[in-house]
């Protein structure tokens, strides 16, 4: 139960002055001054102050510079009237050579001035050589986190709140390295857009969190054990939410050694008189900007991984899933539809680095090759984005195909379509343990090979083991087993999988097999049963591998993602004008498209429904309908480019 305090009704100025009388009732500031920005402070010899600060400027999720003061000041006049930084604070924490070597309620006995220097074994520091630096805390943002009805577990049970150190490396500056320190506040999981919506308007306070879910992604191996500060219990219900903690700024004493500096002790800090509305520290356009505000996703459930994308961006996606939702085949899959299966998706490629694509549906079984046009043009355009956005990548075939498609690969490098040649390998089921040995190294679960496996217009096993043809001729003859893939990935931590289809009976749509048999044609023969974590629908199967590659644009475009994705680490400026041409070259285009299906033509590759060796997919001509729905997407993907979404 939350306890009543009496300080927490005074003021700033009121709290520094009994801090300053050493007031034993004050050791953590959490809780108190709510109204008001709180402020982490580290004292240094001026010779590191310039490393500190641009240390700080490519950190500043972690270390918000509210103010530097000059050599030898004792005042911050921007942040507090009348203050002494060397007596203001409840605690401090004092370092030699990189070593906490005690902990003072007053800097007064470490000051002296040249002339009273003594041969005392306590080292001393003239005042007028070391430099402050007060940097934004997250404390700041807990009277606005329960004013919006948010509980602040921490202050709730009467405790500091919980830091930990992560194996996160922040950017190095000069002499200054260390690893990214969070603090960690559990909030109900229906509360979590609320929590990241209040504190993103909060840069100078950390700003929104920067992981929210499993603290073993974080390197944070055990809860209950927190690196600073003290327990904080999660409640039923409650999710580990994780924000970038000014406490960085000790473990970067720490990892530089400097003769001797100083740090408030962590959840001791200085209170400033800034109040913490939005317009009191200067935020720019970009944080207030209202489709800027960051949205909150569940990406994953083992392990829980949850992520943020704009408002802006996830409103291009979910135009991009309405548009690949069209049907002018009439095959009706819009009953199969489930919203955001595409964001998800998107959002989950966007944190994995290893991905293993699939695609390969023989519905032609009387012609040779048996496939169809359906499916590889729609790979190629994922693994092209994939490629450009840094992923390693590799498509997994049929054995009886592997030939002819390293052909279609070497023909896409060669004319331009793929930025370099991917690794094309295959599956074969020869023990219990083969999908385990293929997605893991040495099969061992804890070391996934793959983060990441997608099947588009793959062939997905039905109920009775076989595998069919939208008509419902079995060919399973034609058919390696890489279901078992997607079957090994759930249980195993790490692995998310994605399954594009049109008609149900491709692998992953065994998420909606429900549906399938009750609304598709021939349902209960064909309906796949293998599912996958995310089922995107669409009315050519190509045209959920085209969105995907522009939703990866879009993600990585948005600089709320790219702040969570980079954990707030890195200068905060747009994407090098370079890059950012890179990836809008490796879209999807017009061009590239009809290369690639004529390269499909060329290797007598036929069209799904029609059999006809010509420029068609799914028995649509290339023109005008494939090239509209990609004409269409890139100008909702490129359109807002410039705008950051």
């Amino acid at each position: 139960m939350e306890q009543l305090d009496p300080l927490s009704s005074l003021s700033p100025a009121e709290l520094r002055l009994l801090i300053r009388q050493e007031d034993y009732r004050i050791r953590s500031t959490t809780g108190l001054a709510n109204g008001y920005q709180q402020a982490n402070v580290v004292i240094l010899p001026s010779h590191l102050a310039k490393d500190f600060e641009a240390f700080c400027r490519s950190n500043p999720a972690p270390l918000p510079l509210l103010y530097g003061s000059q050599s030898g000041e004792t005042s911050c006049p921007p942040l507090a009237k009348q203050a002494d930084i060397r007596t203001d604070i409840s605690q401090y924490c004092v370092y030699q050579e990189g070593r906490l070597v005690e902990t003072v309620s007053s800097l007064q006995n470490y000051i002296t001035q040249p002339s009273s220097r003594t041969a005392s074994e306590q080292p001393v520091c003239q005042w007028s050589d070391m430099v402050c630096f007060y940097l934004g805390c997250s404390f700041g943002f807990e009277g606005r986190l329960k004013k919006a009805g948010v509980p602040v577990r921490n202050v709730e049970q009467g405790r500091n709140v919980s830091m930990y150190r992560t194996s996160v490396p922040c950017i190095p500056t000069g002499v200054f390295s260390c690893p990214l320190v969070v603090s960690m506040r559990p909030i109900p999981a229906g509360l979590l857009d609320t929590a990241v919506e209040v504190t993103h308007i909060k840069p100078q306070a950390h700003g929104a969190p920067l992981h929210i879910g499993d603290p073993a992604l974080l390197g944070i191996q055990d809860l209950s054990r927190p690196d600073y500060g003290e327990r904080v219990e999660l409640q039923p219900g409650d999710v580990s939410v994780f924000w970038a903690c000014g406490v960085t700024a000790i473990e970067a004493i720490l990892s530089s050694k400097p003769s001797l500096a100083f740090s408030h002790s962590p959840g001791c800090m200085f209170l400033t008189d800034l109040p913490d509305s939005a317009s009191s520290s200067p935020i720019t356009s970009v944080e207030l900007n209202p489709d800027l505000t960051p949205l909150c996703f569940l990406v994953s459930h083992n392990p829980l991984f949850y992520s943020l994308a704009s408002k802006k961006a996830v409103a291009k996606i979910r135009q991009l899933e309405t548009i690949i939702g069209e049907d002018p085949g009439e095959r009706g899959i819009r009953a199969l539809f489930l919203q955001d299966e595409l964001l998800r998706s998107c959002l989950a490629l966007s944190h994995s680095s290893s991905v293993a694509i699939t695609t390969g549906f023989p519905t032609h079984y009387m012609h040779s090759p048996p496939d169809e046009t359906d499916g590889p043009p729609g790979a190629i355009a994922i693994a092209t984005m994939l490629l450009s956005l840094g992923k390693q990548v590799t498509l997994v075939t049929d054995r009886r195909a592997l030939e002819m498609n390293q052909a279609i690969i070497n023909e896409a490098v060669r004319t331009g379509v793929l930025k370099t040649t991917i690794p094309l390998v295959t599956f074969e089921d020869t023990g219990p343990d083969s999908a385990l040995h293929f997605l893991c190294h040495h099969g061992d679960p804890s070391k996934p090979r793959y983060d990441h496996l997608v099947a588009i217009e793959r062939s997905g096993r039905a109920e009775d083991g076989n595998y069919y043809n939208m008509r419902g001729v079995n060919i399973k003859h034609l058919v390696d087993p890489i279901d078992d893939l997607f079957i090994a990935a759930k249980d195993i931590a790490g692995i998310t999988t994605t399954g594009i289809g049109d008609g149900g009976n491709e692998l992953g749509m065994g998420k909606v097999k429900e549906k399938v048999k009750s609304l598709m044609p021939n349902g209960n023969l064909i309906a796949c049963v293998v599912p996958a974590d995310y089922a995107i629908t669409a009315g050519v199967s190509n045209w959920g591998g085209y969105a995907v590659a522009c939703g990866l644009y879009l993600l990585h475009t948005c600089p709320s993602h790219q702040r969570y994705l980079k954990k707030g680490l890195g200068l905060e400026n747009a994407s090098p004008q370079e890059q950012l041409q890179d990836w809008t070259a490796n879209l999807p285009s017009v061009d590239k498209e009809e290369s690639i299906l004529s390269t499909l033509v060329h290797f007598g590759i036929r069209s799904g429904k029609t059999a006809h060796l010509a420029m068609e997919v799914d028995g649509l001509t290339f023109h005008p309908t494939h090239s509209d729905i990609i004409t269409r997407l890139v100008e909702i993907t490129v359109g807002s480019a410039t705008c950051n979404p």
